[in-house]
């Protein structure tokens, strides 16, 4: 399980990497993001990255009962999906991309607080 604990984190990184890429492309250099490697990438990071994850929940027993960390976590990744799909394919002006920009990142640091603290509220002391 470590290994895939490994692989795992190492998706998420590459993933992150990668939409912080696009994210500053969209930004500043739109026509850029229309070349391929760039459109079919992230599908096959992000669907190793969430295979992982899929693995890691059944291989620990933590499933998604009631509102535990793991069920903080599967909410708050679909608020990044959809900040995500508003920075890069939804905003039109250049405000709106910023915003969704920086929440859809907000919104990845707050599942690898999660993900560390296993608290569904880290960042409270």
């Amino acid at each position: 399980m470590t290994t895939v604990k490994l692989l795992h984190a190492l998706f998420a990184l590459i993933s992150i990497s990668g939409f912080i890429y696009r994210g500053l492309l969209k930004i500043n250099r739109p026509d850029k993001l229309q070349k391929k490697w760039l459109k079919i990438s992230p599908h096959i990071i992000d669907t190793l990255l969430l295979s992982s994850a899929i693995y890691l929940v059944f291989a620990s027993h933590q499933y998604p009962d009631g509102f535990n960390w793991v069920t903080a976590q599967i909410f708050a990744l679909l608020l990044y999906i959809f900040f995500g799909l508003a920075t890069l394919r939804f905003s039109k002006s250049r405000r709106g991309v910023l915003i969704s920009f920086a929440l859809a990142i907000l919104t990845f640091a707050y599942i690898v607080a999660v993900a560390l603290t296993k608290q569904v509220w880290p960042l409270v002391l």
